[in-house]
């Protein structure tokens, strides 16, 4: 990463199996590296990163994927926004492709931004949701609303993030003027990873603390009924035992769904460490 504002880098490794860490450690000294001796996910990870900043006194942190990357000038423009704006809890770039060539398409879908030559002449958008892959957020803003939930392991855990900045009262928003890139347009949605992807939706709706327990309960049921009466309608037999597994799945889950909201409302970081 290049940027023009003075920054300090730290990389989270997963249990890497290649030679990432012999990598960084032979070209770049000057970066902080944490081992983890096991992949924890991308929540639990962060939340080492996390509470690194913030034990270190740290005002702010940009969350970047290893898929993913700024421009020079992305940086400082984050954090004068963020100062100015205090009222966001996530500010982000605006999310291209990895050949910049157009918006990235999760950033597209929750932005409405198809064309980078049509984007909104204003310092900020509010918008509901942005990826996790670039996130600049203040440590005051985490030290009010928590860290990724561990009960999330890899997707997911953004979403419950964004939900509690709502309940926190925080906007969501996007810097038009600045740009990052994320290089994953070439992934193939398999049904396996659609399965997946609907599991961590209705669990982040189960632990969405902006519903009581009863509202978020009953939504999550009904929404896996529809979908499992749509796929006995159109005779995918497949998919309703899939839905069936996963509402059961989700069922068993619920006293740590429980124990996780509460973590939610009432903040404690230390209960967020690995």
């Amino acid at each position: 990463m290049t940027s023009e504002y003075s920054t300090d880098i730290l990389v989270l490794d997963n249990g890497s199996k290649d030679d990432t860490v012999k990598i960084l450690l032979d070209f770049f000294p000057q970066v902080k590296l944490i081992e983890n001796n096991e992949n924890l996910g991308f929540g639990k990870a962060n939340n080492i990163g996390i509470q690194y900043a913030i034990e270190q006194g740290y005002d702010a942190v940009l969350l970047l994927n290893e898929d993913a990357w700024i421009n020079p000038n992305t940086l400082e423009r984050l954090v004068k926004v963020s100062n100015e704006h205090p009222e966001y809890g996530i500010i982000s770039p605006v999310h291209l492709t990895g050949d910049g060539s157009k918006p990235e398409k999760g950033f597209s879908k929750y932005t409405g931004i198809y064309d980078i030559n049509h984007l909104p002449d204003a310092e900020i958008v509010e918008v509901p949701f942005i990826n996790a892959a670039i996130w600049f957020v203040r440590v005051q803003v985490l030290k009010n609303i928590g860290l990724f939930a561990p009960i999330f392991y890899h997707y997911g855990e953004d979403k419950d993030l964004v939900n509690r900045m709502a309940f926190y009262h925080y906007k969501i928003g996007y810097i038009p003027a600045v740009f990052a890139y994320h290089d994953r347009e070439s992934r193939q949605i398999t049904r396996e990873g659609f399965f997946k992807s609907e599991y961590v939706y209705h669990l982040s709706e189960y632990t969405n603390i902006n519903y009581s327990f009863g509202k978020a309960f009953c939504l999550v049921v009904s929404a896996i009924l529809k979908k499992t009466c749509s796929s006995l309608f159109k005779g995918e037999w497949c998919n309703i035992l899939a839905y069936i597994s996963l509402g059961i799945k989700l069922l068993i889950k619920t006293p740590k769904i429980v124990e996780a909201r509460k973590m939610s409302k009432h903040v404690e970081l230390n209960n967020y460490k690995p």
